[in-house]
């Protein structure tokens, strides 16, 4: 008792302190689209006028009470940057008080280390993405949906994390067909239904009619690539997917290493909620079927792919089930836990560290070698420190060691473990034995 009393009070001061680092230290701005959804509600809250930009108003609605406080203390702006800090912070507060009487907490404790700190969604936490809000939503609802717990408060979430970004629609339709077939009931099948009319309706207010999304004729630079220039859902839908998978720059394989583990047999054999999982994995094909077609699959000008940012979250998963009884596990699936918490820690690193000024060559010259930084391991966003290290402050110094102390805790069982097999093996005993000075 009183061990599991000190673990409790150890991981749950790793997280708070952990929130702090990340809204204190992480190097927050706003990028790219942000600007757009940041005008969008500030266009509203002082003038009360709607825009029509393709974003939702969704997540900058969510936004509106902090980026009031921004009024009188700091700025909106520095406010907006900070806002998925805040996010992650109540929703992950909301699935402890959730699950509290139900459930491993501890478990849920080192999912929530994994994301934070070791984890796609570490970068991600650093501008005013949506990306952030949906995948927050859906984890939520899909949470409430599959504990049976508040089922129409979880429908809801991930109805508005749909609407937040309408891409997710066919990820939702997939886990509510999903979910219909297994209960035999066609009332979920009213899920993306009525995220499609949110959707259209928004469209309807906000740009004049129900299908008028805000990307006609939306498409990007023509380079060397032969299908680069072209609108809408024009690429090679095998390309597409094959890229999203395992390209160097944008892979879920290499941002996303944990959705792997997956496939191992000790790890579906140690998950305590399979359909959860599966319905996880789910949204994230939904994901990669709505992206490959898109000619904007990279994500534009950003740190990894960050439209699957939700796809860090079944990571995380699967490898805090096996950071939990690792003495369950072989040698060989024990080296491959801590090979993936290597490569995740290296994920949560990089991105939290990251000078996204030097993103700047992928669109020198009119975006002409863009591509280098979406394929080639050199440019990748991920591997390209091993180039050409950032320059650290001390800000950043301090949260690239608390994301590897982190990591250490988490992976101080696995490493024991390992030793023990190491020590009882046979072969290990005589060669340890043949060594003199």
């Amino acid at each position: 008792m009183a061990s599991s009393r000190r673990v409790t009070l150890v991981e749950g001061g790793l997280l708070v302190v952990g929130f702090v680092v990340l809204f204190v230290l992480l190097p927050h701005q706003l990028m790219g689209d942000d600007f757009t959804r940041f005008s969008d509600v500030e266009r509203l809250i002082h003038h009360g006028e709607l825009s029509d930009s393709r974003f939702s108003l969704v997540m900058p609605l969510f936004s509106v009470p902090v980026l009031l406080i921004g009024e009188v203390l700091r700025t909106p702006e520095w406010w907006a940057a900070h806002f998925n800090v805040i996010v992650v912070a109540v929703v992950s507060l909301l699935t402890l008080l959730l699950l509290r009487d139900r459930g491993d907490l501890r478990h849920l404790r080192r999912v929530l280390l994994i994301l934070l700190f070791a984890s796609f969604l570490t970068n991600r936490l650093r501008d005013y993405n949506a990306e952030v809000l949906t995948a927050t939503l859906v984890a939520l609802g899909l949470v409430l949906v599959t504990t049976g717990r508040r089922a129409l408060l979880g429908w809801t979430a991930i109805v508005i994390g749909v609407v937040n970004t309408p891409a997710a629609l066919v990820a939702a339709a997939l886990v509510a067909v999903a979910e219909a077939l297994r209960a035999r009931r066609f009332r979920y099948l009213l899920v993306p239904i009525a995220a499609a009319a949110l959707i259209m309706a928004e469209a309807w207010i906000r740009r004049g009619g129900p299908l008028t999304t805000g990307y006609a004729g939306d498409h990007g630079l023509k380079t060397i690539l032969p299908y680069s220039g072209k609108p809408g859902f024009s690429y090679p839908f095998l390309f597409g997917v094959l890229a999203i998978l395992f390209s160097f720059g944008r892979g879920l394989l290499f941002f996303m290493p944990g959705l792997v583990l997956w496939f191992a047999r000790g790890t579906r054999r140690l998950i305590g909620a399979p359909w959860l999982a599966g319905l996880m994995l789910l949204f994230v094909a939904g994901l990669v079927l709505i992206y490959a077609k898109w000619w904007a699959w990279y994500g534009g000008l950003s740190w990894g792919p960050r439209f699957f940012v939700f796809a860090a979250i079944p990571a995380s998963v699967f490898l805090a089930v096996r950071l939990r009884r690792p003495q369950e596990l072989g040698f060989w699936e024990n080296a491959l836990t801590l090979l993936v918490l290597v490569l995740s820690g290296w994920v949560g690193v990089s991105g939290a560290i990251a000078d996204l000024s030097t993103l700047d060559f992928c669109v020198r010259d009119h975006a002409a070698l863009e591509s280098l930084c979406w394929y080639t391991p050199e440019y990748s966003p991920l591997w390209h420190p091993l180039v050409e290290f950032p320059s650290l402050g001390w800000k950043t110094a301090v949260l690239a060691a608390y994301c590897a102390l982190v990591c250490s805790y988490l992976a101080a069982p696995v490493v024991g473990a390992l030793a023990r097999t190491l020590r009882a093996s046979a072969p290990t005993r005589a060669w340890a034995a043949g060594w003199r000075l």
